[in-house]
């Protein structure tokens, strides 16, 4: 892993080192918690800064044979460090292996290979950098070139952080983005009638009929705009796109709210109405819609009720996409209330599905306004991002790709960045040394670093930020 890893030709290596590397970060969909920021925080020790709420490691080391004491139970700091270390030499081509290392290199300079034997070592030089003022969240953000980041927010929260954070003056944009996924999930009436209790509470509302709980969401709206929010975000199976009437969804939200379960249609006849409401706020303002699609989330009951959701019992669902995809943007591009969207898919099946859908809503009026999201969650990997980058440069026009995000809830996951620039530089500079692209560097190498930076900073509107010089 030394300054050429995964570049594999001369011109990957120049497109790379000369246009990609020098460009900065726009994490445009993440998870890190505002809350650390705001306060600027440090990181006890290493297991602090890379375990807490990492189900990526959890489910490899779950994988390895490690007890769940050491992943989400109360063992120390350190044995749970020593557990994932031991885990590590055991997730070669698994992207984790990568990352790992990645991250000791570009954070803390550690060049050795982490197993058992280096691991005590690893952690104490680790924890002893975590400590300094340089190893503070701020800090760790600063050191990778971050620009812009967008956290992920209820409709329900105060963004009191995001407002100290603002106060505080920190150059690094940290915006929040809109992710009403709770407020349309009525799978559960008691939990929704308590998500309604919440609502009233963050709204100063009282919420008795269905007119006044789109009336307390858009309030929430309004204010998250007033907040320099202009993305909004929802992880769903599939798109939900069902007819459906007032006066039906009246009835259903009065069911519901009195506390009686709705069967499967009414579930999927509200949740069609609310993103279409979600969607013609988002366009109103105009706001960047984002939609994560494809998860089959908490497949473990026994470990759900144990752990709850976001611990690592989530995989790929082989849902049925395209029709609801279709008939939900073409409602909306038929109102012309269409606003700027981006599609992620979790199923490597529906790559080609995706990029071709999309394109059908691509109306010229905005370049690359219906975009097919970059790999995510178990695609994020060397094998997935190369497939979604082919799906979109056969289906649509790869120069317009708004690039990577990390999606992730650890500040030390920024080298995803770099591990996706360095695939893409690989793939052009392949197909240049093939001759079946030209050799006009200059040209190709402005393509990279508008796929890098550029085009994010424009579609999502963030022009004032610096652009490095081109080469």
């Amino acid at each position: 892993m030394d300054e050429h890893f995964l570049l594999n030709s001369v011109t990957a290596q120049k497109l790379y080192h000369d246009y990609a590397k020098q460009m900065p970060v726009i994490d445009y969909h993440c998870h890190l918690p505002p809350e650390q920021i705001a306060e600027d925080i440090r990181f006890n020790n290493l297991t602090h800064a890379w375990l807490y709420g990492d189900h990526y490691k959890w489910r490899a080391m779950r994988t390895n044979g490690v007890n769940e004491s050491y992943c989400t139970g109360n063992k120390p700091d350190q044995e749970k460090f020593q557990q994932w270390a031991s885990t590590v030499p055991y997730t070669m081509r698994n992207p984790l292996y990568h990352w790992t290392h990645l991250e000791l290199q570009r954070y803390f300079g550690i060049n050795q290979l982490l197993n058992k034997d280096s691991a005590a070592a690893i952690y104490a030089s680790a924890g002893e950098m975590l400590q300094q003022e340089a190893f503070s969240t701020r800090n760790l953000i600063r050191k990778m070139n971050v620009t812009t980041i967008c956290t992920t927010d209820d409709p329900i929260d105060s963004l009191e952080h995001h407002q100290k954070i603002m106060k505080d003056g920190f150059e690094v944009k940290v915006l929040p983005a809109f992710r009403p996924d709770k407020a349309m999930d009525v799978s559960s009436a008691l939990a929704f009638v308590a998500y309604l209790k919440k609502l009233e509470i963050a709204s100063s509302l009282t919420i008795s009929s269905f007119d006044d709980f789109l009336f307390a969401l858009q309030n929430r709206h309004d204010y998250f705009a007033t907040m320099g929010c202009n993305v909004s975000d929802h992880g769903l199976e599939e798109i939900y796109a069902e007819d459906f009437t007032g006066s039906e969804i009246e009835a259903i939200f009065t069911k519901v709210h009195s506390g009686k379960e709705l069967n499967n249609m009414e579930q999927r006849k509200f949740k069609s109405c609310m993103l279409l409401h979600f969607a013609e706020w988002d366009w109103e303002k105009g706001w960047i819609q984002q939609f994560h699609l494809g998860a089959l989330r908490n497949n473990n009951s026994r470990m759900m009720q144990k752990l709850g959701p976001d611990t690592g019992w989530d995989s790929i669902g082989d849902f049925s996409q395209a029709a609801a995809l279709s008939r939900f943007l073409n409602k909306l591009d038929s109102d012309d209330k269409l606003a700027k969207t981006i599609i992620y898919n979790l199923n490597p099946a529906d790559n080609e599905l995706m990029a071709t859908m999309l394109g059908n809503f691509n109306d010229g009026s905005v370049a690359g306004k219906v975009q097919f999201g970059s790999a995510w969650w178990f695609l994020d990997q060397k094998d997935g991002i190369i497939k979604q980058l082919n799906a979109l440069s056969n289906m649509g026009l790869i120069s317009r790709f708004v690039g990577m995000l990390t999606d992730s809830r650890s500040f030390l996951s920024y080298p995803r960045h770099e591990y996706f620039r360095r695939i893409l530089c690989n793939l052009f500079g392949e197909e240049i040394e093939n001759g079946e692209l030209p050799g006009d560097i200059p040209w190709i190498g402005k393509l990279i670093q508008d796929i890098s930076y550029n085009n994010a900073n424009d579609y999502f509107g963030w022009k004032d930020l610096p652009r490095s010089t081109l080469k």
